[in-house]
Parts: structure tokens; sequence; C-alpha cells
């Protein structure tokens, strides 16, 4: 094991005391789930026996029941929830913010206080991870999984105590309460303590459980594993590496190697920042053989020592595993009856009265999470507020579930996710309850439609078209393999528009989970026109110009409508406007093209060829029902050159407005420096060019190969540019996006963007879906990290901020 400080010296350790309100982990057992939770209790039990635990203490669940009652919280508590519908979701949720607020309000007692700092000194007053424990939490029947809140990488004393407030809060997320309810444990008796110990900087991080989770075989050892923070897995935002052992002979069954494109470390702040990985990572086995087997080995101790199966959260840190918590496995015994006819208990209308067939018509395939099989009406969800849409019977169809999910989950008929791997949340809960379920489907969201009957196979990963007679072995055959990682399509608050060029593929593009187009560049069309636009006015074709460059630009609209589309201005350099035919004629030779003769200066200097490109913006928007249409400047150096383009634009018709807004590109370092006069002037959205912004920053020709690895957006002169001008707009309301290359390789500066404010980054088509997983687990994260910046009104000593 790494050499971490052991906390205090062994000699010291006497068993823990009733009145206790600090313990360490070697002062409890699997016996004090009362005291320190079920968490608490495990952590402390595997250190007694010698397993390779973190270094660590517990806050007890006494210090909990002391501050309630010292604060009159309990009373509070207790009548707010004493005749509370856990089915009611919204009088739940709003029960629950003010509970949470009425704990986040009162500091923690000065006495405990101390305690935890001399503790954490102790530990060594470096970065911690700060996890709930609750007392009824990990027992042989409920697993009670993520229902309160963890911290990770906390660094400092301030940023500890407020952990420990907000995991107290979390008791009483709605999730919790529901999940209580449902479960008919006395909300009061369920207390919650906090263990809290050294935080490993996971290079490798999973899940392993010492039995399949879905076949129930107890003779297999199942791994899942993905570099970083074992959060990015927990969530489902990554498909981890699958490996199966078999116990006895510690063979190598199976090995599933999932692509990751980025991790979650721990930076020196005290943060979890997203990390891009190399290529050779992305591809490479996340651990060895050899690891694999020692983690098994590991494991079987493990159960061995329990007694029963477990399922168990690992860490590898410079060579050696870390256990960070066991738990019974709680699903074995929870198989339901493979057979045809669950789902809706009285008959749906539409496909869902039709007698059962025997064709299998497979529309959607995932990884095998939750045996058995049902049909029902599809419900598509897309966040926890409208859980309450999904009625007994249906198929819940979802990015991705959280605790939150809990109360439609109960209800469902089987679940559908788009990502997670058979240790996700969905796939968890799934077999808790003994539902059919499928993980990592890739697009249930957008493959399936609500209302559509489907049959759902929880042991072959299948989803199929209508109801489907399923029985014996068809229902229970070996596991289909799950789609590539790559398709995974979670909802993000944050848009995800497209990048796009050719006309001629808007309807596929279409079909991709975006909310729009951020950048519809005009070259490409009017390079299939083939000729030079001035080439064309001089021989009196002026009209057919409008007309191809409108056709490809309606096929856009169309095929996106009504979702908007943002049409960047012509942006051809002389050398590329040389190449079309005519093109000599009209182009300047200039040594440096780049930084030459386009965008903004160009249309000044030529507005009859600008009033052209506008003439074909109105007959798309005027000639037609597609408002979706709206206009970007590139290249602005300077506020009067925007002024001057925006009084063309106005000239030709195209009025500023609700309906139609003006954008411009922020591609030049004076973009950044003026920003505040550009938005002063009333523009309607920015756009970030990064290829050209960072070649103008750090003066590289993007295009050179000499100084391709020199052309970094990292570069903190180029990623602070890009914050600052999200920052100002933000300041000002105005949308701010980005449509370089950057969001696609780099997930540093989507965290740093997203955590600006930015409302929307536009890629790629190959990019679109790794993005929008990656910005949602940033965007996870950042809601995490704003509890303990942003905590409540009051300060540990009890004055108001």
């Amino acid at each position: 094991m790494a050499d971490y400080p052991p906390g205090p010296p062994s000699d010291t350790i006497e068993p823990m005391a009733e009145s206790d309100l600090v313990v360490w982990l070697a002062e409890v057992d699997k016996d004090d789930i009362a005291a320190v939770g079920g968490k608490g209790a495990n952590l402390g039990e595997m250190v007694k026996a010698k397993l390779p635990v973190p270094p660590g203490f517990i806050v007890t669940a006494q210090a909990y029941y002391q501050f309630l009652a010292d604060n009159r919280l309990d009373r509070q508590i207790k009548q707010k929830l004493a005749d509370l519908n856990p089915e009611d979701s919204k009088t739940l949720h709003r029960v629950a913010q003010e509970l949470q607020k009425a704990i986040s309000a009162h500091p923690l007692p000065k006495d405990l206080q101390q305690q935890v700092v001399k503790a954490y000194q102790e530990l060594g007053g470096s970065a911690v991870a700060v996890r709930s424990s609750a007392t009824a939490e990990d027992l042989p029947d409920a697993s009670f999984a993520g229902q309160q809140a963890t911290f990770l990488n906390i660094v400092g004393e301030k940023k500890l105590i407020e952990a420990i407030r907000q995991c107290w809060a979390s008791l009483f997320e709605a999730r919790a309460i529901y999940y209580r309810a449902v479960h008919s444990y006395d909300q009061m008796k369920v207390g919650i303590a906090v263990p809290i110990q050294r935080m490993i900087q996971s290079e490798v991080s999973g899940i392993m459980f010492t039995v399949d989770p879905v076949s129930g075989q107890k003779e297999n050892i199942t791994i899942d594993a993905g570099l970083g923070l074992g959060e990015a897995i927990v969530s489902g935002s990554v498909t981890p590496d699958h490996y199966v052992v078999e116990k006895n002979s510690w063979r190598m069954v199976s090995k599933e190697i999932k692509g990751q494109e980025w991790q979650i470390i721990g930076d020196s702040s005290g943060h979890n920042v997203h990390r891009s990985l190399t290529a050779k990572q992305k591809r490479e086995a996340k651990l060895s053989d050899e690891e694999i087997i020692r983690l098994a080995k590991i494991g079987a101790k493990v159960e061995h020592h329990y007694g029963q199966p477990q399922d168990i959260e690992w860490a590898l840190f410079e060579g050696s595993f870390y256990l960070v918590q066991s738990r019974p496995v709680t699903t074995l015994n929870k198989k339901p009856e493979i057979s045809d006819e669950i789902g809706h208990l009285e008959p749906a209308p539409g496909p869902s009265t039709d007698q059962p067939n025997e064709i299998k018509e497979v529309i959607l395939t995932g990884a095998a999470a939750s045996v058995g099989v049902a049909s029902g009406p599809v419900k598509i969800i897309h966040k926890p507020a409208q859980i309450d849409q999904v009625l007994k019977g249906d198929v819940l169809v979802t990015e991705m579930t959280s605790p939150d999910y809990v109360p439609a989950m109960r209800k469902a008929a089987a679940i559908v996710t788009d990502t997670g791997g058979r240790t996700s949340h969905a796939a968890i809960v799934s077999r808790e309850l003994g539902i059919p379920c499928v993980v990592g489907s890739g697009t249930a969201t957008t493959t399936l439609k609500t209302g559509q009957m489907v049959t759902v196979n929880g042991a072959t990963g299948e989803v199929y078209k209508g109801r489907v007679a399923l029985a014996g072995p068809a229902a229970v055959r070996s596991f289909a393999a799950p789609p590539s990682d790559s398709q995974a399509t979670p909802i993000t608050a944050t848009k995800v528009y497209l990048n796009i060029a050719e006309p001629q593929k808007a309807d596929d593009y279409a079909k991709l989970p975006v909310d729009g187009v951020g950048l519809m560049r005009a070259e490409f069309i009017i390079a299939n026109i083939g000729q030079h636009p001035q080439a064309m006015v001089h021989r009196g074709k002026a009209n057919d110009y409008v007309r191809q460059l409108s056709d490809g630009i309606r096929l856009i609209c169309q095929a996106f409508h009504p979702r908007p589309v943002v049409y960047r201005a012509s942006d051809f350099k002389t050398n590329e406007y040389r190449s079309l035919k005519g093109g000599e004629k009209y182009e300047p030779k200039e040594s440096n093209p780049m930084i030459g003769y386009r965008g903004a200066a160009r249309y000044l200097k030529e507005p009859e060829l600008f009033a052209l490109e506008m003439e074909a913006l109105k007959a798309v928007r005027h000639g037609t029902d597609l408002q979706n249409l709206h206009l970007m400047i590139p290249f602005v150096r300077t506020v009067t050159e925007f002024q001057g383009v925006r009084k063309l634009v106005e000239a030709s018709g195209l009025k500023q407005g609700p309906d139609f807004k003006i954008w411009m590109m922020v591609e030049i370092p004076a973009n950044v420096w003026e920003i505040e006069k550009y938005l002063r002037e009333g523009i309607d959205g920015v756009s970030i060019g990064s290829n050209d912004l960072t070649q103008l920053m750090l003066g590289i020709d993007r295009d050179s190969q000499t100084m391709a690895a020199e052309f970094d957006e990292r570069y903190p002169a180029v990623s602070e540019a890009m914050t600052d001008v999200v920052a100002a707009c933000r300041r000002h309301h105005v949308t701010s996006s980005i449509c370089g290359q950057a969001p696609s390789v780099y997930p540093e500066i989507t965290e740093a963007l997203v955590r600006a404010g930015i409302t929307s980054v536009s890629v790629a088509p190959d990019a679109v879906i790794p993005t929008r997983k990656l910005i949602a687990s940033v965007e996870k994260r950042l809601l995490l990290n704003n509890v303990l910046d942003y905590p409540s009104t009051t300060v540990d000593d009890g004055s108001k901020k």
C-alpha cells in the first residue's frame, strides 16, 4: 500500500463509547450500524479484518441527533413528514427543500467542529472524501444506494465542516425521504453518520461484485473499471471496462474493453475536474490481467470475511488497491417471473391491446442489467421533475437514472437507458426492484417514441417492437453485447449544437440528439455552385447565385425546424475564392490570406455581394415558415465594422429582433479585449472560434505541421480569454457558444466554459454524443461544488454573510 498517514497510533484506539461524536474507523465494526451507519460500519469492519481501506474517522449519528435537538429541528422534521404522501411528487420536493434549507441554516456545534478539525489534522490535513452513511444503510434487504450526498477532494477545515452539514441535509433529499417511506422505515429513527477518509486520487476505479449481479451465478466475480475517480462510472457518464473472473481457478472468463474519452481527477485546489486522455489511454484496458486477478482475490477475501456476496467500490493508486465501500448484494433473491404478460394492468390504447406475437423484431440493444421480460408502452423522460409522468406498467426510458428517479422506477414494468453499465444506478435499483432493465443502449431516448409498445428482455439486453411472447430459454440466453459507448445521449442544460456544411446530409444529421445548428458554413454551398459570386454577377447570373445559395440553406433549415439554425456569412479567404471559376480576376494574391481580406471587412468593401447573401436568407425566411434561421458575422476586427455590417443587414430588409438574431464570431484578441463594447451594441449572441483565436493569440499558424504541438487551446492566455468572454456574456444575459474544435478535443476547455456559464457548444457530428456525455458529467460536478461554495446564508460562527 502507498504510504498514507494512518490516523492515531493503534495503541490509542479504544472501543467506541455511545456518547462519542467522532470515532476512528478502527474503533467500529459491522455491529455499529446504529452509531455509524452501514457504510461506516463496513469500513471499520474491513479495517479490523486488515483489508486495504484508506484511513479515516467518522462523525457519528449521535452528533447528528444532538445537532437536531439543539436547534429544535427534530420537531420541525417530524411535523412536516407526519402526513406526507410520498407519491405526491410536488409536495415531496417542496418539503424536502424546506428541511434541507432548515438544516443548512444552522452551524455545527463548536465542540464538534473542534473534534473534527483535530481528527482532520491527525489524518494529515489534506484532501479527504466525505461520505454519507445512513444508520439503516446497506442492510441485507435494502441498499439505500446513492440516497445521500458524497463529496470528494475536500480540502481545508471550512470546506470539511460545510460538507458534513450538507451530508446531514442530504438525509432529507426527496429521493431519500421517498425511499424510506416505501420501505416503511421510521423517518425519525433513521440517522446519518459521516465517514471522512484520506482521499485516494484514483488512477483507476470501479465496482466489483463477488457474484454475477445479473445472472446470480456465484462462481464468478465481475469487475467494472474506468480511469480516474469512480464518480463517472457510478453515475453512468462513461461505460466501463467489464471483466469476469472465475473464483476457483482465477481464470479470466471474459474481458470487454471500452473506449473512454476523459476522466475525472482531483486538482490541487480541491475541485474534481475533467481531463482528456491520450490516444493510448483511450484504447487500452484499464487494468492488466495481473491487476484484474489480484483485485478479484481481494474481493474473494471480503466475501469470505462477511460470509455472503458483496458489492465493493475500489480504487487503484500507485500500484495498490483500496476498498472504499462494501455492502451486501441485495438483489440475489429478486428474480422476476419470465413472462410476456407484464405491462399495464389494464389494456392500453393502440398496439398495446394486440395479442403477443412470436416475431421478435429487435429495435434496440444494450447491456443486460436485470433479468426478466416485460411489455408496456414507452414513457420517455429526461429529468427528475418529469417522473410523475410515468404510470404503472410503463417502460421507463431515459438517458441515465439517479436516486431521484426511484419513485418512477418503482412504477415501471421495465427500464431502458442510454448510458451506464451493469453496475450503474439503473442496473442496481432494477435488480433490487426485480424488474427487467437494459442499460447502455446508446439511443433509446431517440430511437423509441413515447406511447410505442415494446418488450424488454433484461436477460439479453434486447428491446423488441410490440408485445412479444417469450418464455423459457429465449428469455434467459446469454447477454447481448452492448453498443458502442460513443452512442450515449444524456440531456444537458448546456445546449449542444451542430457544425454543418453539407445540405445533402442535413436530414441524417438532424436525427442526432442536438438542439440545433450553431454553425452553418456558407462556403460549402458556394463551392458547390462552382463559380465566383462576382463572376456570376458580371454574367447576369446574380439571381441564380441567390437561388442556389437559398436552396442549400433551406434544406438545412427544413431538416432542423423548429430548432435554430445559425448561418455564418461567407468567410472565404482570398486563396479559397481564387480557386472558384473566374476567381482569379476578382481576388488579390495575399502572402497571408488567413489575416487578409476576409469577413466583415469584405462585406463593407463589397456591399452588393453581401446583399446577395442577405437576399438568400430572406428567400428562406420570408418565402417559407422557416423562421428558425439566424445570422452570424465572422472575423469582425472592430466595433465600427460590426456597426457597419449590421446597417447592411437592416438595409436588406432583415430586421434584428426576437425571431431574427444577429450573432458575431469571437476570433480576434481585440474581440476579447472589447467584448463589453460589442455587448453594449446589442448583439444577440457570440460564438467563440477557438481555432482562429488560438492562432492569433499564440502567433501560431494553425495549419503548420512544425508548430502543431504548440497549438493548444488550453494555454492559460487562450482559455482565460474564452472564459472571460463567456462571463461577460453571462453578465449581459447574452447567449454564448463555441464552434471551434476545442470542446471536442479537450474536456478541460468544456469544463471551464460550462463553469463560466456558456449556454451552448457547437461541434462536428461525430463529437455530438461524447460532448453530451462530458457536459452531463461536468454539470453534475458543478452542482455538487456549488453546494459547498454557496451552502447557506449562515457561516459557522452563526453570523450572517
